[in-house]
């Protein structure tokens, strides 16, 4: 039995354009997910533009390294941070996060949940 052969995006930062999903500057879109029913994964790209923050309650666990631009990160317990590219964020399920960008953002993610349920 052979394995499933592995899957490219080429240049999927520049060229891959998530859609609306909320507000008029919060724009989300899975690139790949997995196929596995019991343990699935998506990963995509998460952009804001400078407008209306995004208060975000995650129901999975979710990592996410920004990629480009800037965000502004918060949540319930009062922890902040100024993101840039390079920072690596961990969301635990059930944490309420705050995004916001003072020109705009673009993060990669991989979360744990079937495709198209963010």
């Amino acid at each position: 039995m052979s394995s499933p052969p592995f899957k490219h995006f080429a240049k999927a930062q520049t060229e891959f354009k998530p859609p609306l999903i909320a507000n008029e500057n919060a724009y989300l879109g899975d690139v790949v997910s997995s196929t596995d029913a019991e343990k699935p994964i998506s990963a995509g790209f998460y952009r804001l533009e400078k407008g209306t923050p995004l208060v975000y309650t995650y129901t999975y666990d979710e990592m996410k390294i920004i990629v480009e631009g800037e965000f502004d990160i918060t949540d319930e317990t009062g922890q902040s941070v100024h993101a840039t590219p390079g920072d690596v964020f961990y969301f635990p399920k059930g944490s309420k996060i705050t995004f916001t960008t003072e020109s705009y953002g673009l993060g990669f993610y991989c979360g744990q949940r079937k495709e198209g349920t963010a």
